[in-house]
């Protein structure tokens, strides 16, 4: 059995004394190991970055972009070849992992653009003979801690931005999932990436408390859930670090009287149940508005027994299994236990049956769920969607503006009034109008409100280039002919 090791200056390293399984979902089978980082690993991975930053830093711009020009071009010609690597470890299915690479093919696409990102301003004759002007500046050594359910997209959203700037990274991949980051690692070498500007350290909580204790780390981007996201930025920014920790999430999709419903219940199945719900901005609550719950509940009722679910490299299934055994059955246990709280289980995903132990479930429709039910008060990440009815627009508004999480929402209606109206009420970062999963593209940012994000910053995009660089402001005035005086008193600009 291969172990995936760690890749540090440009080459496969580090010990093999500890080792974390890395399963094929859909056959529930250990197919691989992943080196567990010690703390010197990541110490090694963390000097070797360091020394690498000075040179990166001094690179020309031009340089750099041309890096990321190459990489877009080797991403989209071998999309297929890393699709497959997602699907092996993840489970999702092939197009599914295809659209993955897509997304973050848009991010590199953005970090191209690096010399208009990075320009500073200029304000001449502040003061007679002072000028001013800004430049950012990168950071260091940056640190990118990443989940499993995007082992592509994510890094993409983080390393590019970050690299781009002029920083080194070191990057903790999904110990569940790892192998994509190590795809890569080697495809931004080929690129034209010195080495040590992009080092991969594999690894579980030991590897994580080494980069967040760590000197030399001056700044952290995470994606994961909200525990672990409050946690990291509590940690990190007490040891001084900027950081942005993005948690979780629990998106609701407000469907109005006024709505198609057919389009609506298309939209909640597609973004419910797509990747098995292990999706940070999957719908898992519907907001079902007036007199249209019943329609909307039996259009997707009548709909999703069609859905085929299966082996992700199997070109006829439309979902595939969960990460693992433990999370299919924690997702499992909120419909089991759903009935008891007074939920309606209209379909029970959890009596679907399959011919071998992968870690396939079904998926779960559930009506007339409230606020203090576990399916609806905790993130659930998985194929389980759950109807909450309301009487009117504002109740949908109350509801969701009193939920702790504030990542993503969607409303679908006809009326561009109340469309507007929603767009200006809710407090959520990512809005979409009958647009289920309001996914950012590369030119915007990406993050949450309440415990969807902890600390200032959105991913990717215009908000990536504030957190991996440093502002620097110098004034300036050059000598002339008028013979010098002293001035005791406070500068002043007139």
């Amino acid at each position: 059995m291969s172990t995936i090791r760690h890749f540090i200056n440009g080459a496969d390293a580090g010990e093999t004394a500890r080792t974390l399984p890395v399963y094929n979902p859909a056959t529930g089978e250990v197919h691989r190991q992943v080196a567990a980082a010690s703390a010197d690993e990541v110490a090694h991975a963390i000097a070797t970055a360091k020394a690498a930053a000075p040179a990166w830093r001094s690179s020309s711009l031009i340089k750099r972009a041309d890096v990321f020009f190459r990489l877009r071009q080797i991403l989209v010609e071998r999309t297929d070849e890393l699709a497959a690597i997602i699907t092996s470890e993840h489970g999702k299915v092939l197009s599914d992992a295809a659209g993955e690479v897509s997304r973050g093919i848009e991010n590199v696409e953005f970090a191209a653009g690096l010399l208009h990102h990075l320009k500073g301003e200029r304000a001449e004759q502040v003061a007679r003979g002072v000028d001013v002007h800004s430049v950012k500046q990168p950071v260091g050594v940056v640190a990118c801690i990443t989940p499993f359910n995007f082992p592509v997209m994510v890094p993409l959203w983080m390393i590019a931005s970050a690299i781009a700037c002029g920083n080194t990274v070191v990057l903790k991949p999904s110990e569940k999932d790892p192998s994509a980051a190590l795809w890569i690692a080697r495809a931004f070498q080929e690129a034209g990436l010195p080495d040590g500007v992009l080092n991969v350290v594999n690894g579980d909580k030991t590897a994580v408390d080494a980069l967040l204790d760590a000197r030399d780390v001056a700044a952290i981007s995470f994606v994961g859930s909200t525990p672990i996201a409050k946690s990291i930025y509590e940690r990190a920014s007490a040891n001084g670090k900027r950081v942005q920790a993005l948690g979780g999430a629990k998106n609701h999709m407000v469907v109005m009287p006024d709505a198609d419903i057919e389009a609506a219940s298309a939209a909640a199945i597609s973004a419910a149940y797509g990747s098995a719900g292990e999706r940070c901005m999957a719908v898992s609550v519907l907001v079902a508005v007036g007199d249209i719950a019943d329609g909307l509940v039996e259009g997707i009722r009548s709909r999703i027994g069609d859905l085929r679910i299966g082996d992700g490299t199997d070109p006829a299934s439309e979902m595939g299994p969960l990460i693992t055994r433990e999370h299919r059955d924690k997702v499992e246990s909120y419909v089991t236990g759903a009935a008891a709280e007074g939920a309606t289980v209209v379909v029970d995903g959890t009596q679907k049956r399959f011919d071998n132990d992968g870690f396939f479930t079904g998926v779960t429709l559930l009506d007339n769920v409230r606020p203090g039910m576990k399916a609806y008060d905790e993130e659930i990440f998985g194929p389980v969607l759950s109807v909450v009815r309301v009487e009117t627009y504002a109740d949908a508004v109350e509801l969701i503006n009193a939920n702790a999480f504030g990542n993503g929402t969607a409303i679908f209606t006809r009326d561009g009034g109340t469309a507007r109206q929603f767009e200006f009420d809710i407090e959520v970062g990512m809005v979409g109008v009958n647009v289920p999963i309001p996914v950012p593209v590369g030119a915007f940012s990406f993050g949450g409100w309440k415990n969807s994000l902890f600390g200032d910053s959105h991913i990717y995009g215009p908000e990536s280039i504030h957190f991996y660089t440093r502002s620097k402001v110098v004034t300036t005035r050059w000598p002339d002919h008028t013979p010098a005086q002293i001035d005791l008193g406070f500068p002043s600009n007139h």
